[in-house]
Order: C-alpha cells, then sequence, then structure tokens
C-alpha cells in the first residue's frame, strides 16, 4: 500500500504535515509493508530535503498513490477520483463553506477519513492538534495581558522556534495577581495548563477559587459539571449531558464574578447552553476582563467572541454595551483572543506530535483487518455515497439546511 503526504493548498498557508522527516521513518521501520512518497512542498516546516535525506522520495505528481494524508481541506480542484484521502474536511458540523467539497468528494468516489472522526469506541479522539492549540492558546492571552496593561512584552509564537523556546521566554516574566479561569478537561485544557504549569501558577479547587481571593496568580480549571447546572435542581450528570444537554442552564456566573482573565479550552456541543451570553457580561459583576478562546465558536458559547482572529493581528476589543469589536486595548472592553488556527504557529512541534499518534492509532489499521474499527468509525464517505455513521449529512449535502 502507497502512502502520500500531500502538499497543502489551502490559503492562508499552513506550514503544519501529519508526518516529521523522522517520525515518518519510524512509520516506515514498523510497517516495512508500506511505502510513502512525499508530495514537494516549498511552505512546510521540514524541507523536501529532510525526507530525502532519508530515503524517501520527493515528487511533484503523487497521483499514483492509494491514500493521501494531508491536514487542511484539500481543493477541490486538487482532488484525485477513487482515491482514500485523511485531512481535516470541517464538514461534520456542516459548515456551510465547505458544503461544496464534500459534494465533490461524493463525486469523485473518494473514500474520506477525517481527523476528527478518529476516535475510540466511546467517542474519544485518538489524534488531532489540541494540546499545541491549548499551548499556544494560552501563550497568546498572557501575551495580550502584557501588551494591554504594560507589563512586559513576548514575541509572537510564530517568531520562536519551537515549544522549548516559548517556555524559555515565559521564564523570563511574572504574571501579576489575578484568577485565571480554564475550561476543558481534554488535550486543548492539558495544553493551556502545561503553559500555567509551567509558570507557576498555582492550581486551586473551584470551592477555594469560589469562596477565597490570592496575594498570587491562581488558576482553576472547571468541567461541565462546574460550569453548567441542571434546570430541575438535580445533580448533574457528566454523560448524559453529553447525550442530551437540553435540561441543563449554566452556572458560569458565579465564576465570571471571580475571574480576570478566562481561557476556554472545552469542547462545545450542539444545544448545549452558552458559557455566558451577551446579557450576562453587562452584569454589573462580570469581572473577566481578557478571554483566550481557543474553542473559538463564533457567536456561540462565549459571546465575547464574535469573530475569530488571525495569527498577523490575534486581539480585539468587544465592547458589552455596544455588543460591537472595539480596538484592542479599549478601556472598559474584553480583550479578545480567538485565532482559530493555534497549532500552526508552533509547526515544528505539532507536527511531531501529530504523526506519533498517527502510527499509534491508524497506521495499525490498514495491515491488520481493522481490528479495533478505528477506519470504519472515521469513514465519512464510500462508493460515492455517505456512510451510515454520517448519514445526517445528507441534508446538508443536498442543500436541504
Amino acid at each position: 500500500m502507497k502512502f502520500a503526504i500531500i502538499k497543502e493548498r489551502k490559503n492562508p498557508p499552513d506550514r503544519r504535515v501529519v508526518f516529521s522527516p523522522e517520525t515518518l521513518a519510524e512509520a516506515r521501520k514498523r510497517f516495512p509493508e508500506a511505502e510513502f512518497v512525499i508530495e514537494s512542498s516549498d511552505i512546510r516546516v521540514f524541507s523536501d530535503e529532510a525526507y530525502t535525506k532519508l530515503g524517501f522520495e520527493v515528487t511533484d505528481d503523487v497521483s499514483d498513490a492509494d491514500v493521501m494524508i494531508g491536514v487542511k481541506e484539500v481543493p477541490v480542484d486538487a482532488l484525485v477520483t477513487n482515491k482514500d484521502y485523511f485531512f481535516f474536511s470541517h464538514t461534520i458540523k456542516k459548515q456551510p463553506y465547505n458544503r461544496e467539497l464534500l459534494k465533490a468528494i461524493l463525486d469523485k468516489n473518494i473514500r474520506l477519513y477525517d481527523h476528527e472522526t478518529i476516535v475510540d469506541p466511546n467517542g474519544y479522539r485518538l489524534i488531532g492538534f489540541g494540546r499545541y492549540a491549548g499551548l499556544v492558546g494560552a501563550y497568546n492571552g498572557i501575551r495580550a495581558l502584557g501588551i494591554r496593561d504594560g507589563l512586559f512584552k513576548l514575541p509572537k509564537v510564530e517568531t520562536l522556534a519551537d515549544l522549548h523556546e516559548v517556555k524559555e521566554v515565559l521564564n523570563k516574566i511574572q504574571l501579576p495577581n489575578i484568577k485565571i479561569l480554564l475550561s476543558g478537561t481534554g488535550k486543548v485544557a492539558n495544553g493551556a495548563s502545561e503553559i500555567l504549569d509551567h509558570m507557576g501558577v498555582k492550581e486551586v479547587s473551584d470551592a477555594l477559587y469560589l469562596t477565597s481571593e490570592f496575594t498570587e496568580p491562581v488558576y482553576c480549571r472547571v468541567d461541565v459539571m462546574e460550569y453548567a447546572k441542571r434546570t430541575d435542581g438535580k445533580v448533574g450528570d457528566r454523560l448524559a449531558f453529553y447525550k442530551d444537554p437540553s435540561g441543563y442552564e449554566s452556572n458560569f456566573l458565579p465564576y465570571a464574578k471571580l475571574s480576570d482573565f478566562f481561557i476556554a479550552g472545552h469542547f462545545y456541543g450542539n444545544n448545549a447552553p452558552y458559557l455566558f451570553t451577551r446579557e450576562d457580561v453587562r452584569h454589573p459583576d462580570f469581572r473577566i476582563n481578557l478571554v483566550a478562546d481557543i474553542s473559538c465558536d463564533v457567536d456561540g458559547p462565549v459571546a465575547s467572541t464574535i469573530r475569530s482572529s488571525t495569527i498577523a493581528d490575534p486581539f480585539y476589543g468587544y465592547d458589552p454595551i455596544s455588543e460591537t469589536e472595539v480596538p484592542f486595548g479599549t478601556e472598559g472592553t474584553i480583550t479578545v483572543m480567538a485565532v482559530d488556527n493555534l497549532p500552526c504557529e508552533l509547526p515544528k512541534d505539532a507536527s511531531e506530535g501529530f504523526g506519533v499518534t498517527f502510527i499509534e492509532h491508524v497506521l495499525p489499521a490498514f495491515f491488520n483487518d481493522d481490528e479495533k474499527g478505528i477506519l470504519q468509525r472515521a469513514k465519512l464517505t464510500e462508493n460515492g455515497k455517505l456512510t451510515e455513521r454520517f448519514s445526517y449529512l445528507q441534508d446538508f449535502v443536498d442543500g436541504k439546511e
């Protein structure tokens, strides 16, 4: 079986790749029956020469490969008919901007596996860039704080070589006495807490966070059962919430009244209650003045996120009164960091980490008859049709939604 590491063609350019040269060499060693070829790229964080030095073929034409592996969406005109593809398609939530892409995948008889749908039997994601989104998102929020309040000046992550250098520059600064709230328990939140832990910010329980003030910076990590509660007053159940969140309402305001900086690292499911609304932000006791929205659901559960921002221009202000965007640093507003492609700022580390998990969870499935059902669960399309697991997308494909 021949696997192709394809060139990223989406704009703005993405320098990440699923396999670094060294990780791909490890894949070749573990799966000698697999053949790997590299599509030439002048934007990839690892040069073509880095792959050729390890004995991989680099070429402009990979159309003879069986499986095409990329990171971001493949433009319709670059899709090769009758192939298997792996990439983030951004279609499973019925994203309207990629409807034509999904239609083209079906028309071209492509078997699509979305990185986002590579999950275990319980639906837990097995691969992704979440940790790196969390790392960069937390750093960017701290950077915004330093610039806005004149405390310190951190360089952009994209100007630093790797995660080691990111942590080195953080060693040179000190946070003021603030309370930081971090939502989520997955890879994204783990990445954010890694940054806070590295800086020596103490983690405290939600009980202590809600009842105490401190003389040093602290952070509290909350899960959905802390910031959401049942409307009938009964004790909530996390798994039941994930299946049906309709009987729940937000319990976020008690935290918002006591927090200065909010890092949104949670996953937001359909029909779940918003964490805080635009009306909540106008509450006289709403204290949060800085939001690093790593989750970045626009006009969604975090009311201050009214648009995604960019690596080039990562910060803006949100005015609670007018409910509009204002310049970053405007007095009396909430500073927002809502970059939606954060791992792109740390392409080397993100690529290396992604490849390790791909080798562990995905490649074996091609050579063991998919004994764990990895490919079966991840497959969106086959034989020109949606698979049963993703049949809910049919109305979206047909333009009825």
